[in-house]
């Protein structure tokens, strides 16, 4: 549960983080271009974390598989 957890608040605030830079990047255009840049830069950041926590995952379970990752004690 803690981890479900821990994946959404990151989502969030890489959600959060995209569309405050996408709100600043169209803001120096216009009010417009600042709600459009906020909204897009929000499904940019929680498309990162998501993409993040996967990535992350995967490249557990091939360290786990692959038998070079395993440090050996022979020397």
């Amino acid at each position: 549960m803690r981890e479900r957890i821990t994946a959404v608040l990151l989502r969030a605030r890489y959600a959060a983080i995209g569309a405050a830079i996408g709100a600043a990047i169209g803001g120096l255009f216009s009010r417009n271009a600042a709600s459009t840049g906020g909204a897009i830069g929000g499904l940019v950041g929680a498309t990162i974390a998501d993409t993040r926590g996967t990535l992350e995952g995967t490249l557990e379970d091939v360290r786990e598989l692959d038998p070079r990752s395993q440090e050996s004690n022979a020397e």
